[in-house]
């Protein structure tokens, strides 16, 4: 099937994007709203860090927001984290990488080794949007 079948149609011009989405598109068309919530709680929480990095390198950000986003950005691993717990998806490929995030992620010790983190963020989510749409 195509997705011009289906009736979807993207904006982007991004190959990896791109790809991305179109992912995303056949995780939510195989009708597995367990899936879909992961889905959507894991792109909340990459959104926050690609909107967090471009906030530090304009330098609007201080050192003394560190907590907050530390606390932020860790709240959004964790409801991942939380829901595929909740709904037996725990043991999906890059969960425990996903649990070692976090654990960096609340003991950053600068903002900067905070932004970092986003790619490992972003890597890690390629592993768990591949197992859902697998699995």
């Amino acid at each position: 099937m195509s997705w011009d079948d289906a009736g979807y149609r993207t904006t982007v011009e991004d190959e990896h994007w791109r790809n991305e989405e179109f992912q995303w598109v056949r995780i939510l068309d195989a009708g597995g709203p367990l899936k879909g919530m992961v889905l959507l709680y894991l792109q909340k929480a990459c959104t926050a860090f690609h909107e967090f990095q471009p906030a530090l390198a304009t330098g609007v950000l201080g050192a003394d927001s560190l907590a907050f986003f530390r606390r932020r950005l860790a709240d959004r691993i964790g409801h991942v984290l939380v829901t595929m717990r909740n709904n037996g998806l725990d043991a999906l490929n890059g969960a425990s990488e996903l649990e070692a995030i976090l654990g960096k992620v609340e003991s950053a010790e600068t903002l900067e080794a905070l932004a970092e983190l986003g790619d490992r963020l972003h890597d890690v989510s390629h592993l768990l949007l591949d197992s859902l749409e697998t699995d």
